[in-house]
């Protein structure tokens, strides 16, 4: 999916009915054609217990909002997967480490647009 893939941050934005939508920058990565991303805060994240809650919501990549549907995942080898693909494409931050290990490890989703 190039419309995300190669962006370094992306704001993912995910509402919940009788509240305002939270906007929160988050990494992305690609393993084969699809997109994966993490909470930094792990399940404690607002953004992904309501992506978690309610399955939906929207990323903003360059200024253009796309509508996306949030899959967990519980494959034990493509978690392994995504940590090899955030160590690729954000090993040089101090924060990469973070992404590839609990609480965040637990928080692997899908994106697929919609």
């Amino acid at each position: 999916m190039p419309w995300v893939a190669d962006s370094h941050e992306i704001d993912v934005v995910v509402p919940a009915p009788g509240r305002a939508p939270v906007r929160v920058p988050i990494w992305v990565v690609a393993v084969g054609d699809d997109l994966y991303v993490r909470s930094w805060k792990g399940a404690a994240g607002v953004w992904y217990r309501r992506a978690q809650r309610y399955g939906t919501g929207s990323v903003v990549v360059d200024g253009d909002e796309h509508a996306v549907r949030f899959t967990p995942v519980a494959d034990p080898a493509l978690e392994e997967a995504v940590d090899r693909a955030f160590t690729a494409k954000y090993g040089g931050s101090e924060y990469a480490s973070a992404m590839i290990n609990p609480p965040a490890s637990g928080t692997t989703m899908r994106l697929d647009r919609m």
